[in-house]
């Protein structure tokens, strides 16, 4: 069993519900989840369709190579932040669908809807984040 069933699974089993949030509030945060969503699909799309934004003059082979090397490396990097963004998107608007939105994971509290505005991808409320950011500074 996978970690985001399982975590869907405990919510729902102990019948956390998004309750605190109203369905305007809901859809709200859908839609901006959904912009997110769609910005990073787009960016995506424009990197795929010119793929060369660094004119190339003069210079020989070496230089060209080294080029080439570094932008693939930085686009490796950005992609790899991307898919978890979107993951993270996705998951979120899976725990909407199952009604289980804005619920922490580690602590069951209700994640207040101000919180999911400005992060709307948390999984956790700030205390339960507070703690595990102290966890790995240790």
């Amino acid at each position: 069993m996978g970690v985001i069933s399982h975590q869907s699974e405990v919510l729902v089993k102990y019948n956390y519900s998004m309750n605190h949030l109203s369905e305007e509030q809901v859809a709200q945060i859908k839609g901006l989840l959904l912009e997110m969503r769609q910005k990073i699909l787009s960016s995506a799309q424009e990197q795929i369709k010119d793929p060369s934004n660094i004119a190339f003059e003069g210079g020989g082979e070496i230089d060209r190579a080294n080029i080439e090397t570094e932008r693939y490396i930085s686009l490796q990097r950005l992609k790899t932040r991307e898919l978890k963004l979107l993951r993270k998107i996705d998951y979120a608007l899976y725990k909407i669908e199952i009604g289980t939105y804005g619920i922490c994971e580690g602590c069951g509290a209700e994640i207040p809807f101000e919180r999911l505005m400005a992060r709307p991808v948390t999984t956790l409320c700030i205390n339960c984040k507070e703690l595990e950011e102290e966890g790995e500074h240790e």
